[in-house]
């Protein structure tokens, strides 16, 4: 990632912040809208305590976008559990599109064509890394 696209990034989720248990309700919404199969995957899950978990991981995301390197291991370690609550590869497709819709809907004319492809680069990074490690958690229990 550029450094510009970094800066959009932390300044593109500041003007998020304000209004994120809004905007991760409006995250889940929009990912069971796109696949209703990951809604079963939150059947015993108590949702306001997903909306605060993602939104403290992309606050901690922004801050360290400059730094992604020392994540890796805790990236790594959520995509492993990801897996063991049934999530698949093609699901990180999904909440990637339910991100972006999101910060569409969110930021408004402030989510530039620029700025979406900051945000696409940065979720590949991170969901590659979390399927990776998904995927090799899984080859190792098969």
């Amino acid at each position: 990632m550029t450094p510009h696209q970094q800066n959009l990034i932390k300044e593109s989720f500041a003007m998020v912040a304000p209004i994120a248990d809004q905007a991760a309700e409006i995250f889940y919404n929009r990912m069971f809208e796109l696949d209703p199969s990951t809604k079963p995957l939150f059947a015993h899950t108590e949702m306001s305590d997903r909306y605060r978990t993602l939104m403290q991981t992309l606050t901690v995301v922004v801050k360290s976008i400059d730094n992604l390197e020392p994540l890796v291991p805790a990236v790594q370690t959520l995509g492993r559990r990801h897996g063991s609550y049934g999530v698949e590869p093609r699901h990180f497709e999904v909440a990637g599109r339910a991100l972006l819709d999101t910060l569409a809907l969110g930021l408004g004319d402030a989510f530039t064509p620029e700025c979406r492809e900051a945000w696409i680069e940065a979720f590949g990074i991170l969901s590659s890394v979390m399927i990776e490690s998904m995927e090799a958690e899984q080859s190792i229990a098969a």
